[in-house]
């Protein structure tokens, strides 16, 4: 069975200026990610990778070029429509986790969803169970992140990452903050996500992380500049 296009980008750039200096982040970038994917984008610091991610979570906006997500086009977007399809289609796992301190592990899962007026109380209820379920920390719904270890934080953000049941999961750094014990857990954690379907890209400097992916996408001075598929088996969502 042939998979669906879910990301399509064309000769996508993007410029900053800071005091009147150009310099071109990313360099007529054209990427296609499938449903079910997962793709690892690796390089240099500064090479672009992030900047790139930050572009396919609609928190930035190109330059010049296209972007289509699950076939709409989202290149010329307004910032609250950016917001509403982020929130709805778009599931962030950042290098330092970003929970929010005073709020219990349950309340950070669910405050993504508070924004969807498509969801009832009871459906967020629902939701959060789930995710927590699915990362093993059901038994933390009530603690708070400092009574936490770095390794169990960030399964919250993964949970708090595919509560919405997202079409895509953005991964930035993952593993960044974690010694070797947590991430490859928190790797192993991945994995299973996409075993079960998702799709995942993610950006990491760490070799051993991207080859667990089934694509590797190099990027250099704001271009690809290679993209390898591995032989690994794929997960086709049902």
């Amino acid at each position: 069975m042939s998979r669906k296009i879910l990301v399509e980008l064309q000769q996508l750039n993007k410029v900053f200026l800071t005091d009147e200096i150009e310099t071109q982040a990313l360099n007529h970038i054209s990427l296609t990610i499938y449903e079910g994917e997962y793709v690892s984008i690796t390089g240099p610091s500064g090479c672009g990778k992030s900047t790139l991610l930050s572009m396919l979570g609609l928190l930035d906006t190109s330059s010049a070029g296209s972007y289509h997500l699950a076939g709409h086009d989202v290149s010329q977007l307004s910032r609250d429509e950016r917001a509403r399809i982020r929130n709805k289609e778009i599931g962030f796992v950042f290098q330092s986790f970003n929970l929010i301190s005073d709020l219990t592990v349950a309340e950070n899962i669910a405050l993504p969803l508070t924004y969807r007026s498509d969801l009832s109380k009871n459906e967020i209820g629902t939701m959060v169970k789930a995710a927590l379920e699915k990362v093993d920390m059901s038994h933390r719904a009530s603690h708070y992140p400092s009574q936490l270890s770095g390794g169990q934080q960030q399964r919250v953000a993964v949970a708090r990452a595919i509560a919405g049941k997202p079409s895509i999961i953005l991964a930035d750094e993952p593993t960044g903050n974690l010694d070797s014990k947590n991430a490859q857990a928190v790797m192993a954690l991945l994995d299973q996500l996409h075993a079960d379907g998702a799709t995942i890209c993610m950006v990491t400097h760490d070799p051993r992380s991207a080859e667990r992916a089934e694509r590797l996408v190099e990027v250099f001075d704001g271009k690809i500049v290679a993209d390898q598929k591995f032989n690994k088996p794929t997960a086709i969502a049902i």
